[in-house]
């Protein structure tokens, strides 16, 4: 499969990997990002670089107008897409539940649950043969957090992704005869810099003794993962999950 692909949050870690792949795969990449505008634009180099198209587009994906503009403009620029990596996510400061407040919890699943629903509803739209669309493949980055919790640390974030592997389930049945196949992959520890926004940068180093495979993992090994599950080769595939979590 190739086509236009839209990765969101695809400044850093995971995001910027999977579009580096993917331009190196034959996809044109629309990036997108919230604020990291210079890390945006040096991936919008690369896939340059590798011959591929490409729009850089800012928006915050918890704001549904901003979702909006960021299909449009990917629709203006480059056309309509043929895949989605939901990839934008963020995590606060580790700490109990009983020391989380109201705030915090809507910060965390604004982005995480909330943009993730209304980026696959525009991708839906625009996929589905229903709706005269050609199909297409979305992929959903979860967490191996939704399966084991995050106690102590931030559950909230946890159960984010559970829902994020909710929706997976749900909407690859729902869209399975409209041409559209819709999977996860669930990362364990892998080193990105968003550990650093739970305040523990070297939290991968600190628990990696727990991974049966005795090490984190990289963002490439994540991206690879995603590009099969766009791919061709997995066009039986939908509704699964890939953890890339070294056995966890």
């Amino acid at each position: 499969m190739s086509g236009v692909l839209i990765v969101t949050g695809a400044s850093r870690g995971i995001g910027a990997a999977t579009a580096r792949l993917a331009a190196a795969r034959g996809y044109d990449v629309c990036v997108n990002y919230r604020a990291r505008r210079g890390e945006a634009e040096a991936v919008a180099r690369d896939v340059t670089a590798a011959g591929r198209r490409v729009v850089a587009v800012p928006a915050d994906v918890s704001v549904e107008a901003d979702v909006v503009r960021l299909f449009e403009t990917c629709d203006r620029e480059l056309g309509r897409p043929a895949a989605l990596v939901n990839n934008a996510g963020i995590l606060e400061r580790q700490t109990r539940l009983d020391q989380m407040d109201a705030a915090r919890l809507r910060r965390v699943f604004d982005t995480n649950v909330v943009g993730a629903f209304l980026c696959c509803r525009e991708a839906v739209r625009r996929m589905s043969t229903r709706a005269g669309g050609a199909g297409g493949a979305i992929v959903n980055v979860s967490s191996g957090a939704a399966r084991l919790g995050s106690p102590n640390e931030y559950i909230d974030y946890a159960a984010s992704k559970g829902a994020i592997d909710t929706l997976t389930i749900g909407l690859a049945r729902e869209v399975a005869t409209e041409g559209i196949r819709v999977n996860a992959v669930r990362p364990g520890f892998i080193y990105t810099d968003i550990h650093a926004s739970g305040g523990e940068p070297n939290r991968v180093d600190r628990v990696k003794a727990l991974v049966p495979m005795q090490r984190g993992g990289t963002v490439d090994e994540v991206a690879h993962a995603i590009l099969w599950l766009l791919g061709d080769q997995a066009s039986y595939v939908t509704g699964a999950f890939i953890d890339v979590a070294g056995g966890k």
